[in-house]
C-alpha cells in the first residue's frame, strides 16, 4: 500500500501544516474554515459528554479550533482535521502536541473521531499516516500517547497499535468536573518503529 504525503513546505519541523493522505482518511491542517464539519462530527455521538475525555463542545468549537492554531504558531502543536475519504466527510480532529522540537519527539494526542467511524481502519491509517511522518520524516526518538487511566476504549486502541506503557502519572491533571485525573503514557521508540509499521500495514491490509 502506498501512503502519499503532501507537505506544504520542505520544511522538517514537526509545526509546519502538512496535508497527510492514505486509502481511507486524509489529514489536513486546521482551519477555521473546517468549523462546520467538525461539529457536525462532534455531534455524531455527543463525544463531549464523557467525563474522562476533552471533546469540545459544538458551541466551544470555534474557540477550540482557534486555541490550537494559536499552539501551532507557538510551535508547540500541529492540528489536523480529520476526513473520510469514502464520503469526504470531516470526522474527527487529531494532533502533535507537546513538541520537543530539540529530541526530537512529540505526542500524539487530543484525538477524537465522530461515532460513525470508530473502530474503522480510518483510526489505525490515520495513526500510521502520522506516526510515519513522525518518525521517517521528522526523525523523532519516540512518540507518545497518552489517556485517562479509565479510558479502557482508548487504552486498547493504543496498546493494538504496539505502544508501550512507560507509567501513570497520578493525580497528573484536574478534569474540567474538577475529578483528578491519572494519566497513563505509553510509547513508541524509534527502534520499535519498523516492527509497528509493519504490523499496522498488516492489519490495514488484511482480509476482513
Amino acid at each position: 500500500m502506498t501512503l502519499e504525503r503532501e507537505a506544504s513546505a520542505e520544511s522538517r519541523q514537526p509545526a509546519c501544516p502538512a496535508t497527510l493522505t492514505g486509502v481511507h482518511v486524509q489529514l489536513k491542517p486546521l482551519s477555521l474554515d473546517q468549523h462546520d464539519g467538525l461539529v457536525a462530527a462532534v455531534e455524531d455521538g455527543d463525544l463531549w459528554t464523557l467525563w474522562y475525555t476533552s471533546v469540545p463542545t459544538p458551541g466551544g468549537m470555534r474557540a477550540e479550533i482557534s486555541r490550537r492554531l494559536a499552539l501551532q504558531a507557538a510551535g508547540s502543536m500541529a492540528p489536523f482535521c480529520v476526513v473520510d475519504r469514502q464520503t469526504g466527510r470531516i470526522v474527527g480532529m487529531t494532533n502533535f502536541l507537546n513538541i520537543d522540537a530539540g529530541g526530537p519527539r512529540l505526542e500524539i494526542g487530543s484525538t477524537w473521531y465522530a461515532r460513525a467511524v470508530q473502530r474503522t481502519p480510518l483510526n489505525t491509517e490515520a495513526k500510521l499516516l502520522l506516526l510515519t511522518r513522525a518518525f521517517e520524516e521528522l526523525d523523532c526518538l519516540a512518540v507518545e500517547l497518552r489517556t485517562h487511566v479509565l479510558n479502557q476504549q482508548s487504552r486498547r486502541a493504543i496498546e493494538r497499535l504496539g505502544a508501550k506503557l512507560d507509567g501513570v502519572l497520578r493525580c497528573h491533571r484536574r478534569a474540567e468536573d474538577g475529578t483528578l485525573r491519572d494519566t497513563c503514557v505509553y510509547s513508541i521508540t524509534a527502534s520499535e518503529w519498523p516492527a509497528v509499521r509493519s504490523h499496522l500495514t498488516w492489519q490495514l491490509t488484511r482480509p476482513r
